[in-house]
């Protein structure tokens, strides 16, 4: 892994982007810990165009985005439209929302809408991928949610996402998915696993929790990841010193020199 393939996701930020000038100065903020590339997700105050620009501006690749779930499946032409926007090839299904993962019938419905949408995306030359939380590690009729959702649909229309926070939360492990997913993983989401005194899980700085971030680090590059973004759903304080901590940890420990 290059420091030039680690990015932040700013949903991370999302408190901080809400108006334009908010938005321009946590950009500053993030190429000025040394992030070179973002990922776009949470409020947008401004045009995708004018966040491209922005985030030209600030030396800072835009690698992929998340759009709300309800688009991609309905209507994955404006995601298209926002993908050239942003100048990028790769957007995240975010979460699954209103899909009941009891009912086969929901799951398959999703399955089928992702590979739909996933369609429109290659013929437009975009990728969608999955990002995972640990919902989808619950069971259906024997067998992980995840596990469908990859195993149904057409490589070629829908990639993966994983997020080794939610893996490693319901009880998988963020190695083996990224193994599992190889030549299917274009992104990865680094984000760290802790658990307080009382045992309460929580989201943590990179090298703060216990995840084995070289083994997945290596796993991942093995399967093809070219981008490895960094989240933390909740800081215990100023979410840019928990970037930088984050950053300050991988580009010690996990890049090449």
């Amino acid at each position: 892994m290059r420091i030039e393939q680690v990015a932040v996701q700013l949903y991370t930020l999302r408190d901080y982007l809400k108006t334009p000038e908010d938005f321009q100065e946590s950009l500053q903020k993030v190429a000025d810990i040394g992030y070179r590339s973002v990922e776009v997700a949470g409020p947008r105050p401004v045009s995708e165009s004018e966040i491209a620009s922005l985030c030209a501006e600030k030396g800072l690749v835009i690698n992929s985005c998340h759009e709300e779930s309800d688009l991609i499946l309905n209507n994955p032409h404006k995601v298209v439209e926002n993908l050239e926007a942003f100048g990028c090839r790769y957007t995240a299904y975010p979460y699954p929302r209103d899909i009941n993962f009891n009912s086969e019938e929901s799951v398959m419905g999703l399955v089928n809408g992702l590979d739909a949408a996933g369609k429109v995306l290659k013929a437009a030359g975009k990728v969608l991928t999955y990002h995972n939380h640990d919902l989808e590690l619950d069971i259906l009729k024997g067998v992980p949610i995840l596990e469908i959702i990859y195993g149904e649909t057409n490589p070629e229309y829908l990639q993966g996402e994983i997020d080794t926070y939610w893996i490693h939360a319901g009880g998988s492990s963020p190695q083996a998915w990224c193994a599992r997913l190889r030549d299917r993983l274009p992104l990865l989401h680094l984000k760290d696993y802790a658990t307080d005194e009382d045992g309460t899980a929580r989201f943590a700085e990179i090298g703060h929790g216990i995840l084995d971030f070289k083994t997945i680090i290596a796993t991942a590059e093995a399967s093809g990841c070219e981008w490895f973004i960094v989240e933390q759903d909740t800081c215990p304080g100023d979410p840019f010193k928990s970037l930088e901590m984050s950053f300050r940890y991988i580009s010690d420990n996990l890049v090449e020199a």
